[in-house]
């Protein structure tokens, strides 16, 4: 129970829910509160989807490309960590795709939620998992904070109405800062076991 929710908080702050529910909010100014909901259930399930094949094809895109795991991990902590900075200054919103009619697989789940860093994080999470239980509860982990991302995407208009835009900024630097210190700690991690 301790991995499991360990690997959710982990997914859950990764996946940048604020920042990802600003960007939604402000690429659906002009949709219905329907319109928003359905959307968000399409981007739900193309996030599930794509972080779930992140996760499982981890240990075999590094067999391919000859990288090892503690290099990729220092690689994918410095894109957290420059996330984890657009995040805190407040990183410009992409205006344009606003006028897409098809938003919720480009940009909404890539890569506006499952970006670089996160994909980098998940090919490191699935490849540092060797035991099938891991594996599972570590897939059950990425399915509910993914799951959790999509409840407040459905549930965004109401969210708006409650806190507001300069909530939602606050919300988003609170979760560049939480970034950051994963972020360290991956590089941190990555550059000890290469140095051993």
């Amino acid at each position: 129970m301790q991995l499991f929710a360990d690997i959710y908080l982990k997914i859950f702050f990764i996946l940048t829910p604020f920042f990802v529910l600003s960007a939604f909010l402000a690429l659906t100014s002009h949709l219905t509160d329907a319109a928003r909901s359905r959307l968000a259930l399409r981007v739900t399930l193309a996030v599930v989807v794509v972080s779930v094949i992140l996760f499982l094809a981890g240990k075999y895109i590094f067999a391919v490309f000859g990288i090892t795991l503690d290099a990729f991990r220092i690689g994918a902590g410095v894109l957290l960590l420059l996330s984890a900075i657009a995040l805190v200054r407040g990183a410009p919103l992409m205006e344009k795709a606003a006028k897409e009619k098809e938003m919720a697989v480009v940009p909404l789940a890539i890569p506006i939620t499952v970006g670089p860093a996160t994909t980098g994080v998940l090919l490191v999470m699935g490849a540092d998992m060797t035991t099938p239980t891991g594996k599972m509860i570590a897939l059950s982990a990425l399915v509910c904070a993914a799951l959790t991302v999509g409840l407040l995407l459905w549930m965004s208009g109401r969210i708006e109405r409650r806190i507001g835009k300069t909530g939602l900024s606050i919300l988003s630097k609170l979760t560049g800062l939480m970034l950051a210190s994963l972020a360290a700690q991956m590089i941190m991690t990555g550059v000890k076991h290469f140095l051993s």
